[in-house]
């Protein structure tokens, strides 16, 4: 774990993000981070004495000056799901929010193999979006695990965008997949765009967004069986930063 918490500060070094979104966070991983060199240039939604009374949580990074940190809580989640809140002073009179979720997941296991909470994912992306979109200047970025088929179109209210969709239309942006992430090749295809940015500006605009954190981590492997026809096989597989790629949204003034 350390090693990949490591791969994914080495992102963080290159890329120099202003602000950031996590999915996830555990207390051993928010440990991790606080012992990285790149830690320390941000301010942190989540509090340490926070941060070790939950199993896992999302968390907010900001380089920028920070007015407010919130959280809520989905009344529906039978998950913890949450919505994280950051109010910032990008510049003056340009107010912006960051918002980050992880909604509820999917979980299909006998007996009925029907357990995927749609409609409570949905129903959730509908109350964030409805919070948020008093705002002038929004981006709502995380881990949706939304999945048209099931779920519909996502509800983006008048005046949003989905990054992706909007900067490169026509190209998949599966952030997990079985088939390109070789990490999880011992697992059954799954190839869906789970994670996403939408967004709503007034004073700003999207200029670009890249998938990052799509290579192995060097020398790094381990072992997972697999049965093929009926026999149980040992593969050896590479390790990459997450089982998710990550998104890198950049947005510029109007």
């Amino acid at each position: 774990m350390d090693k990949r918490m490591q791969a994914l500060g080495d992102l963080i070094q290159l890329h120099s993000p202003d602000l950031i979104c996590f999915q996830e966070v555990t207390p051993n991983i928010y440990d991790v981070f606080q012992q990285s060199c790149w830690w320390k240039v941000y301010r942190c939604s989540v509090p340490n004495e926070m941060a070790h009374l939950r199993p896992y949580f999302c968390m907010l990074l900001s380089k920028l000056p920070v007015k407010s940190f919130s959280c809520k809580r989905f009344s529906n989640s039978i998950m913890g799901r949450e919505l994280c809140i950051a109010e910032l002073e990008v510049q003056a009179g340009k107010p912006l929010v960051l918002a980050t979720s992880h909604l509820e997941s999917p979980c299909p296991a006998p007996p009925k193999w029907d357990q995927m909470y749609s409609k409570e994912r949905v129903d959730q992306a509908k109350e964030a979006l409805n919070l948020l979109t008093k705002n002038p200047n929004v981006i709502f970025g995380g881990d949706m695990n939304w999945d048209e088929k099931s779920d519909g179109q996502f509800p983006l209210p008048d005046g949003w965008v989905d990054a992706w969709a909007d900067l490169r239309p026509g190209e998949n942006g599966w952030t997990y997949d079985t088939k390109s992430n070789q990490m999880l090749s011992g697992n059954r295809t799954l190839q869906k765009r789970l994670d996403r940015f939408m967004c709503r500006l007034h004073d700003f605009k999207i200029s670009k967004i890249d998938m990052i954190g799509m290579e192995p981590i060097p020398g790094l492997s381990y072992c997972k069986e697999k049965k093929v026809r009926k026999e149980m096989q040992q593969l050896v597989l590479p390790v990459l930063p997450s089982d998710h790629y990550g998104l890198l949204l950049t947005i510029s003034s109007q």
